[in-house]
């Protein structure tokens, strides 16, 4: 059974940085390309960022480019979201996915919150 843990949310202020790890157990981490998306109070999950199972291929929605970094470490199972010059409107629920196929996302992990102030 393949399980994705996520941590690394928290309460910042604004203009600070927060990094997520998400760990993956159960499967064969290099077969998944790896997601992070987002969910507002009230607002449907939306995508923020993507890795793909090299590591070498990252994507972002255009509201994160220049803010948030997606990385991985394969030898440790691990995909990071670091972000930074966090804003208010940042703040959700962030979930980590694991992805087999294109345009979808086959596993998810619990959700971490996190909580931008002004």
């Amino acid at each position: 059974q393949v399980q994705l843990v996520e941590s690394g949310g928290g309460t910042v202020q604004a203009g600070g940085s927060l990094r997520l790890s998400c760990t993956v157990s159960g499967g064969t981490f290099t077969s998944y390309a790896m997601g992070w998306l987002r969910q507002a109070p009230g607002k449907e999950r939306k995508f923020v960022a993507s890795i793909n199972r090299s590591g070498r291929g990252t994507a972002y929605t255009d509201s994160v480019k220049g803010r948030f970094t997606v990385s991985r470490d394969n030898a440790k199972n691990t995909v990071y979201l670091q972000m930074s010059s966090l804003k208010p409107e940042d703040t959700a629920v962030y979930y980590c996915a694991a992805s087999l196929t294109v345009n979808s996302y086959d596993y998810w992990g619990q959700g971490t919150q996190v909580t931008v102030s002004s």
